[in-house]
């Protein structure tokens, strides 16, 4: 049942009534209630902030490769400066609303940036202060943008669905058109432009909330609304062609928190419905193409397949567009009386209730009975030695995953060390010491797993508080308190806060279970509506009668916005607190492109060696360590160097400093011990160094590889014909690792 709706007394001329999601709207007579923008306006913003996210999702991928991730980092450090130093200078008083969560979110960067000092891998834990801060940024860009535009919350709800839209468009277009967008792709599932399938699935489910606003709001025009079924049923393929079971879990939390909070149900179960099943049915036909399923396909087949794709899919966006267009102008013609919204609320509610009671009963009367069937899912959920389901469609309706190896090599780590972790990051170099497969992992799948391993007990208790600020934040903003939630008056601007609410929802719920949380498209979207929310401050408050309706506009709001700014530059302690946000981003984007400057400086040195200018090379190579003194990389180059000119000692020496520099880290250990059986001759040594090694990784191909050849000859055999090197390159900034602390 939806709450009273708080409405105007009538005035003389005849009025609109208010609805649940709709604003009172004033006639003639006028009234004291803000109106809404312009439509030009709001489309303008939603398609420039939507696009804009998009093309940072798209810029940093998967967040794995060190100069794209940087880019963006960078971008999102100085803008977020910027509209953060901006809305504290246009600010004149009152409460700075999501200044806690603010501070929350610094303290989480000052602790991973603490965290180079005990962290195994220091030049990662970099990385991830890097990433930390460009996150901080992105949520107090939120902030500021809530400050500075208060007014413009739909174009911050309909960016999500632009950008969730475009992602979702072009990872069907690798499947649709496989010859233009992934050549080379072997996979089956939509994994691209993230790299990764449940990136793809978790940004699809991002856009839902917003979708099912664009086609249940009360206000605006019934064919833009109707974009919304077919932008649905886009969705939920994309989300069933990636395989992804964490995504599925996601939307059906994210629309349940959706459904339960806003009173558009009605609509919205409409919208939600027929688009679902409009996407299973065409969905249920690709999952019996084995050309559209199955890995390993020719591109001539994929291609041939991905053309009937294309058609099928274009046949359901037209489809469902019409009957979107069919159902809202039916309901504006001949809308539901209140009674019937509320009764039809309450029946969908209820039998959102019951689907749990219904997967009871089902699971009651099955072959292992209720309890047979939950403890056989909870074991293939958590034992890391379980069954992993097959790379096909059927792993949708599979529990079991290597997830739980991951999260038990996680609590392994954290057992070590509690307290504060083995540093941010540190995971990717501890988890050697632990597994039990050969597989290269960076990172836990799952955010409070992760945080245990990289910052112990520090970390868990730092985003508690990041998660209670910002939840008291959003309690604050939206009024959720149980005497007021039927009192407030249900306008259009609490129904955007609250589909804002549920984006931040699905992402949350799917970071537990993934590591989404480092892929900055998707984390970056989630913290800029969590930031709006946040920094909003109570909807029943004019958020400044003086503030200018948007930062940008029409030339009197442009004059307004100056004017505060100049009033701002002339307040001291405005001017100074603006020039320090300014100067903290400045000095946050130089630290993050340090180590993406040591990279590339490396490799010109590498390159130096082959055209034979060794003393260039060396001087590249000593640059490369002033750039980034944490990596071991620009050692193992300058080792490369110093052998090249002939120089045994010196190219040692850099490879005992490396092993100094991350004694937890297998990689210099192997390096180091590599030299000293191919190099030096020194077999007997080449076996002290690989003790080590192979307790920090026992399963390094590469260590055992040495470890036996050393023992061949110390025993006086002839030496073997082959044996696998390690290139001395600075690809990876980490490679094999593990979590002791010997010395050489």
């Amino acid at each position: 049942m939806s709450a009273p709706v708080a409405t105007e007394p009538a005035p003389a001329a005849r009025r609109r009534p208010a609805l649940p999601g709709l604003p009172p709207v004033a006639g003639r007579a006028g009234s004291q209630l803000r109106a809404l923008p312009r439509p030009s306006d709001d489309v303008l913003w939603t398609l420039g902030l939507g696009l804009l996210l998009a093309f940072i999702a798209l810029r940093a991928g998967g967040g794995l490769q060190l100069g794209r991730s940087t880019e963006v980092e960078m971008g999102v450090q100085l803008a977020g400066g910027l509209l953060g130093a901006t809305a504290l200078l246009v600010r004149d008083g009152g409460r700075l609303h999501g200044a806690p969560t603010l501070v929350a979110f610094g303290l989480l960067a000052i602790l991973t940036a603490t965290s180079i000092w005990w962290s195994v891998n220091p030049s990662d834990s970099w990385l991830e202060t890097n990433r930390t801060f460009a996150y901080a940024a992105a949520f107090g860009a939120g902030v500021a943008l809530a400050r500075l535009a208060p007014h413009r919350w739909s174009a911050i709800v309909g960016a999500t669905v632009v950008c969730a839209t475009v992602i979702s468009t072009y990872a069907l277009l690798t499947k649709i058109l496989p010859g233009t967008f992934a050549p080379d792709e072997t996979f089956a599932r939509l994994r691209e432009p993230f790299g990764y399938w449940n990136a793809v699935g978790l940004m699809a489910a991002l856009g839902v909330p917003g979708a099912l606003w664009l086609g249940a709001r009360r206000h605006g025009h019934a064919a833009i609304s109707a974009l919304a079924y077919p932008i649905l049923g886009l969705l939920f393929v994309t989300i069933l062609l990636a395989y992804s079971r964490g995504s599925l879990l996601a939307v059906v939390v994210g629309c349940g928190v959706w459904f339960a909070v806003v009173p558009l149900r009605l609509r919205g179960a409409a919208a939600l419905s027929t688009s679902a099943l409009g996407a299973s049915i065409v969905c249920w036909w690709v999952f019996a193409q084995d050309e559209l399923t199955k890995d390993e396909v020719p591109l001539d087949i994929r291609a041939s397949a991905g053309h009937q794709l294309g058609i099928a899919m274009l046949a359901l966006l037209v489809v469902l567009l019409l009957v979107g267009l069919a159902l809202l102008f039916f309901a504006a013609r001949r809308p539901p009386r209140p009674t019937t919204r509320r009764q039809a609320g309450t029946v969908l509610l209820v039998g959102l209730a019951l689907v749990p009671v219904g997967v009871i009963g089902a699971l009651a009367f099955s072959e292992k009975g209720l309890g047979g069937s939950i403890s056989d899912g909870w074991t293939k959920l958590t034992d890391p030695d379980a069954t992993l389901p097959a790379n096909d469609p059927g792993r949708l309706t599979a529990v079991g995953s290597v997830r739980a190896r991951y999260w038990d090599q996680a609590l392994k780590i954290f057992r070590a060390e509690k307290l504060h972790g083995v540093g941010a990051g540190g995971y990717a170099t501890a988890r050697p010491r632990f597994r039990t497969d050969d597989l290269a992992v960076r990172h836990a799948h799952g955010y409070l797993v992760q945080t245990a391993a990289d910052l112990g007990l520090l970390g868990l208790g730092v985003s508690l508080a990041l998660l209670a600020a910002w939840l008291a934040a959003a309690r604050s903003t939206l009024d959720l308190r149980r005497r007021s939630w039927r009192q407030g008056a249900w306008t259009a601007e609490r129904v955007g806060h609250l589909t804002l609410l549920a984006v931040v929802v699905t992402f949350g719920v799917h970071s537990l279970v993934d590591f989404t949380w480092f892929v900055p498209g998707l984390a970056i979207l989630a913290l800029l509506a969590a930031g709006y929310v946040a920094g909003r401050g109570p909807l029943g408050e004019s958020p400044d009668a003086d503030a200018p309706s948007s930062p940008v506009g029409g030339p009197v709001v442009s004059a307004a916005l100056r004017e505060r700014v100049r009033s701002g530059l002339r307040d001291r302690t405005r001017a100074a607190a603006a020039a320090g946000v300014v100067l903290v981003a400045l000095g946050a984007a130089w630290a993050t492109w340090q180590p993406e400057r040591s990279f590339h400086t490396g490799n010109e040195a590498l390159a130096l060696i082959d055209e034979g200018k060794l003393d260039e090379a060396r001087r590249k190579a000593i640059d490369a360590r002033d750039l980034n003194p944490l990596s071991v990389e620009p050692l193992f180059e300058r080792s490369a160097v110093e052998l090249a000119a002939g120089r045994k000692n010196d190219a040692q020496r850099a490879l005992e400093q490396a092993v100094r520099l991350q004694p937890s880290n297998a990689t210099p250990w192997v390096r180091l011990a590599e030299f000293h059986l191919l190099v030096a001759g020194d077999a007997r040594r080449a076996l002290q160094l690989l003790g080590p090694a192979l307790y920090l990784d026992p399963r390094s191909n590469t260590g055992v590889s040495l470890f036996l050849e050393a023992r061949r000859r110390t025993a006086g055999l002839p030496a073997a014909a082959t044996v696998p090197v390690t290139p001395p390159l600075p690809g990876a900034t980490t490679g094999p690792s593990g979590t002791a602390t010997p010395r050489p």
